[in-house]
């Protein structure tokens, strides 16, 4: 028998919805509850973003540094910032730069910096992770050549705003969407059912949250000590 030569199986929210009724043990029957079912998937949305790094939110995004400026507001949908580099501009040439590392503080490394309006090539940064996360940068940069902070940040998934929608989720994160929003509905609707459903879906996510990962090679150099 022939397959069918395709790869593109999706859900879009509304199917999300009905297979999450129907493993939940439920019929979904009104506007209501799909209205509640999307506000569900979004709430379980925020809780990945808690439970580490999903690639496919890390998106690279270059600012521009502005001579004299130390602190700079980032997207409201930036949840962090991963890896950073300092772009340096070549000043006789516009197209010609180098990418130059910088390193991460902590709060309390950046706040004990004794002048912080040193200015120079910035060589750390920190963010202050509020609703709207703050880029501080150190030394202040200075007017002396052109610098982008170009850098890896993990973002929030797209809400979902009605059933027609798809969601910004990979293929192979559907199991465990669908089971952790029937494990979401079981818990207003069919309390009997979601301890079940509960085990289900951290199965399922533990192993797409598994997969989800870079494929580098690790070597390990023994250490000898005289």
């Amino acid at each position: 028998m022939a397959t069918s030569g395709t790869k593109t199986f999706s859900l879009n929210t509304g199917d999300v919805i009905e297979e999450a009724y129907e493993l939940a043990g439920l019929e979904l029957r009104t506007g209501y509850d799909a209205a509640t079912a999307r506000r569900s998937l979004n709430i379980m949305f925020a809780d990945w973003s808690n439970r580490g790094i999903n690639l496919w939110t890390v998106d690279q995004v270059v600012l521009d540094l502005t001579s004299g400026t130390a602190s700079y507001s980032l997207n409201a949908y930036d949840l962090d910032v991963l890896e950073a580099v300092v772009r340096v501009y070549d000043s006789t040439n516009s197209s010609s730069y180098t990418d130059v590392s910088v390193s991460r503080v902590s709060r309390a490394e950046y706040l004990n910096t004794p002048d912080k309006t040193t200015t120079g090539r910035p060589s750390q940064f920190y963010v202050d992770r509020k609703e709207t996360p703050v880029l501080y940068v150190y030394p202040t940069p200075d007017n002396v050549t052109t610098y982008k902070f170009v850098s890896y940040r993990m973002q929030r998934i797209d809400d979902i705003t009605a059933s027609n929608q798809d969601q910004e989720v990979p293929s192979r994160f559907i199991p465990c969407m669908t089971a952790g929003l029937a494990y979401q509905i079981a818990l207003k609707k069919n309390p009997e059912k979601s301890q079940l459903l509960k085990l289900e879906y951290e199965e399922l996510f533990a192993r797409a949250a598994d997969e989800d990962r870079d494929r580098t090679s690790v070597h390990l150099v023994p250490r000898i000590v005289s």
